[in-house]
């Protein structure tokens, strides 16, 4: 059963996928319709599951699932995986790049490969307080609260520590 995003518990399970470019309107507008027509009907041995699913910022796709309803099987996680490569080939984007994504100083997006986060960080391109999209959450409430951290309160802290040692 689909429920809005601002709808679903904030003790709901998140996944996270990232796309390798910023998606136009065209493809946010496809995305949430197949999305939300899967999710209408997505299931968990035979029992509906609650959830939701939202684009945000042109970039990444959220899917969330009350498991105080319902737990998700692994095979209904696996298929929710499917639509996402379906989607994927579908609109010739990658949902599971793996880049470094922060905000610049303007506030623009913008990505770069993880091997290149230590030399970024020598380069001060990457700051402490650099924005930086934390997609290992796991609930809604940690999406809230901590998908955009500084930079130095991720797992780049450690570059920082080498730049003042």
């Amino acid at each position: 059963m689909y429920l809005h995003f601002d709808e679903i518990s904030f003790d709901a399970r998140l996944w996270i996928y990232q796309a390798d470019r910023l998606l136009t309107d065209h493809e946010v507008s496809l995305i949430t319709q197949a999305l939300t027509a899967a999710i209408d009907g997505w299931e968990a041995h035979n029992h509906p599951l609650l959830a939701s699913a939202k684009v945000f910022y042109h970039r990444f796709v959220i899917i969330a699932v009350d498991e105080a309803h319902e737990l998700p099987s692994g095979c209904s996680i696996d298929k929710s995986v499917h639509w996402l490569q379906e989607l994927g080939q579908r609109l010739s984007v990658d949902f599971f790049d793996r880049s470094v994504v922060y905000l610049d100083e303007a506030g623009h997006l913008k990505t770069m490969p993880v091997a290149a986060v230590k030399q970024a960080v020598a380069d001060e391109e990457i700051r402490s307080g650099t924005l930086v999209f934390d997609n290992l959450i796991a609930t809604k409430a940690q999406w809230m609260k901590r998908w955009k951290v500084p930079a130095d309160r991720t797992w780049m802290k450690r570059f920082f520590k080498e730049q003042t040692a």
